[in-house]
């Protein structure tokens, strides 16, 4: 194995120990003939099944094969993932894929080829245009979308998934952002470059259920607006402004009533709740900041293992 790296495979592990083998045939059988230089990037994200035991099986049974694995000592979430995986991947293209087999090497294949055959485009994103999941949770995802791109300066393409293929250039910015709050459909769209996105349709899971519910994605997606806009933190001056005019007819019309004390009881109870807002918001960003300036590490590997080539 001495030719060069064409495409590294990062591919964030929790729980799929039913996954991950047949991940691995899969893309096997995909790459044959179209992507003969290639790595995996296995990453366990602090399984608490026996993912990482079936990682060394595969490796086990392949010792020819580019496997680069990696056991964190817990579980730091799929962004702490995804970002180790960065930090290992040498190919001269770079993918984010899921080992639940959602979403098929494939279509990697296909991202490739555009890459190929575009030699201007930086990055393929992939996105569901039809989506399995149920109404309320889709018109949230809708919301979410409406209300950062109106607010922030990056641009957020609606339904882009982190499942995407980019070349080196941009694979090694992003290897470089190392912020502990990160948020990485952000960090794609923030450090810019030139992206096609591609409709796909997402395969039913292998095995297992997903592990994201929605508080989860509601964090993830406050996650998103505090990391890339400070809005909220001038929200509250929108809000005193609103409020003064408010006061003001709360006051013409208390006086038309005769009964000021009820004007004065709806100032009183305006101003509080808007100050409650302004000191919540402040003390998430300072939450922000404060583990930010602790500067511990992203995420801890525990163990990695790569192969003899790699370590040549």
């Amino acid at each position: 194995m001495s030719d060069r790296v064409r495409l590294s495979l990062i591919v964030p592990c929790y729980n799929e120990q039913d996954n991950v083998e047949k991940f691995y045939e899969a893309v096997v059988g995909a790459f044959r003939g179209h992507i003969p230089s290639y790595e995996l990037v296995f990453i366990n994200d602090g399984s608490a099944d026996g993912t990482w035991e079936r990682l060394l099986k595969i490796r086990a049974d392949n010792p020819d094969a580019r496997l680069k694995l990696v056991n964190f000592s817990r579980n730091f979430g799929k962004e702490a993932a995804m970002y180790s995986g960065f930090q290992h991947a040498v190919g001269d293209y770079v993918t984010v894929i899921d080992a639940d087999l959602q979403q098929r090497p494939e279509v990697v294949v296909q991202m490739v080829d555009y890459l190929d055959a575009n030699p201007g485009c930086d990055c393929v994103a992939a996105f569901q245009q039809t989506r399995r999941e149920g109404g309320f949770m889709g018109a949230c995802k809708k919301i979410f979308y409406k209300l950062i791109n109106s607010v922030s300066e990056t641009r957020f393409y609606p339904d882009a998934s982190d499942f995407r293929t980019m070349r080196r250039p941009m694979a090694d910015v992003v290897a470089r952002l190392t912020e502990h709050h990160r948020f990485a459909k952000g960090i794609f769209s923030w450090v810019g470059f030139n992206t096609y996105y591609m409709p796909y349709v997402a395969d039913e899971r292998n095995a297992g259920t997903t592990s994201w519910s929605f508080i989860k994605l509601l964090k993830y997606a406050l996650e998103g607006i505090m990391s890339y806009t400070t809005f909220p933190l001038k929200l509250p001056l929108y809000l005193c402004a609103m409020l003064g005019f408010g006061a003001l007819v709360c006051l013409v019309v208390a006086l038309a009533a005769a009964s000021p004390a009820w004007g004065w009881a709806c100032f009183g109870l305006a101003l509080c709740t808007v100050q409650m807002l302004a000191l919540s918001m402040i003390g998430l960003y300072l939450a922000h900041v404060y583990m930010e300036e602790k500067k511990r590490p992203i995420c801890i590997e525990k163990d990695y293992l790569t192969y003899k080539e790699a370590e040549d």
